[in-house]
């Protein structure tokens, strides 16, 4: 078994970093094994370095090695790239065309963004890594392989399977080994060395001296988050190898290299995201909904209370707490204006001969029993009625009367024709 100092070289893979070495030592000891491995880290950490470790050093060094990129093949066709097709089996299968686990077999596919995978292709990738079995697109025979799979992905797959947008059990096929790579902020010893090794490589590329970083500008590149990770440094390398004639780096140029990602101080983030862009302005109308029908409901109560007792100072005393939710710190000003608008009924009582004595109360609201309700027109005639006013306004111009009753026009003169005007 390779050292992880020689599989460094072998693979120019730059650091110390103890969870890097963990890492490495991790590929080297599950290599002999055909176990699925899912590498996961973060976009720009060189997951691509673990899956070569791992087949050169497996039983399969002799045979094929694809690495495909998930999320670069649209949906409607990566069946067919994965697993191949038969001739007509889709508009434009002119010919039989065998799939990557067929073409690898013997060896080991790297499956990078895996977590993006369809749903429908995630379960015939399942079957193949239960059995090794699959089946071409358009056909109906079954095909055995022996290939390797060796995951990768830069997504958190417990939340996109909590989203249902990955398999469960696909997901723990996968992963029987799992290696972590870590982002490039928690190698801060590494940063230097790799900065260093860029900056040698882009000198002999384009033919000119190596760039060298002064102490701060070391500091700085320390410091900085690097979102981007590796691959984000080695474009910063780049971009000052080409352009700055200075080749003495000094950490106010660098910052000119820096994008502004803002603060580095830590800060309270919900990370769950609604569905919905409206979900909080949802939610605020329907806490105030409820709490006006909580104040309504309270203000049902002490306005019974009132009607039965008919003595303010014993129902406010007994109902302090109601009061003050209703009324907040003003309750008093508020509660005794309210009750100086409200007016006690007293229930008449019957005489003995059943006929019913007039109280004052009822003398007062007698007129109330006077008033005889109009007869409601029904809707026929009320959209009727409606027309008949908005044509009369503007001279019979149904234009007009359309845009003035929010109808189309064919459809007023639908209306007018069913009620014969």
């Amino acid at each position: 078994m390779e050292s992880i100092q020689a599989i460094k070289q072998r693979f120019g893979i730059i650091g110390n970093d103890p969870k890097l070495n963990r890492s490495i030592e991790k590929a080297i000891q599950v290599a002999p094994t055909d176990i699925s491995v899912l590498v996961t880290g973060e976009s720009g950490v060189g997951k691509e370095s673990i899956p070569k470790i791992i087949h050169q050093l497996s039983h399969r060094k002799h045979g094929k090695y694809i690495a495909v990129n998930c999320g670069a093949i649209p949906e409607g066709t990566i069946d067919s790239e994965l697993f191949g097709h038969e001739k007509g089996a889709f508009t434009g299968a002119t010919s039989t065309r065998s799939g990557y686990f067929e073409v690898a077999d013997g060896g080991t596919i790297f499956l990078d963004e895996v977590g993006e995978l369809p749903l429908t292709t995630q379960v015939r990738l399942l079957r193949v890594l239960e059995n090794g079995e699959f089946i071409k697109v358009g056909s109906s025979k079954v095909q055995k392989t022996d290939v390797r799979i060796v995951a990768a992905t830069n997504v958190n797959m417990f939340e996109a399977i909590k989203k249902e947008k990955f398999r469960e059990d696909l997901y723990y096929r996968l992963s029987t080994i799992e290696i972590h790579l870590p982002p490039l902020r928690e190698r801060k010893e590494d940063i230097h060395l790799l900065f260093r090794k860029f900056a040698s490589d882009f000198a002999l590329k384009y033919k000119m001296p190596t760039v060298k970083l002064t102490d701060d500008a070391v500091s700085s590149l320390e410091k900085f988050r690097w979102n981007g990770n590796i691959r984000q440094l080695r474009n910063v390398a780049e971009q000052l190898s080409v352009l700055e004639q200075n080749r003495t780096i000094s950490g106010t140029t660098l910052q000119n290299y820096l994008p502004n990602t803002g603060s580095n101080l830590p800060a309270v983030v919900n990370s769950s995201k609604s569905e919905s862009d409206f979900s909080s302005e949802r939610e605020i109308l329907y806490k105030v909904l409820f709490d006006m029908k909580s104040d309504l409901n309270d203000l049902k109560k002490l306005t019974m209370k009132l009607m039965e007792t008919g003595n303010v100072s014993d129902v406010q005393k007994d109902n302090e707490n109601l009061i003050q939710k209703i009324y907040g710190d003003d309750k008093d000003e508020e509660f005794e204006a309210a009750v100086e608008d409200l007016e006690v009924l007293s229930i008449p009582e019957h005489s003995e001969n059943n006929e019913p004595e007039r109280s004052d109360a009822e003398d007062k609201y007698h007129f109330a029993e006077e008033i005889e309700e109009e007869e409601t027109l029904s809707l026929h005639d009320k959209e009727l009625e409606l027309i008949k006013k908005s044509l009369e306004r503007h001279n019979g111009k149904r234009k007009l009367a359309a845009a003035e009753l929010g109808i189309s026009e064919r459809t007023l003169y639908r209306k007018i024709k069913q009620f014969d005007l």
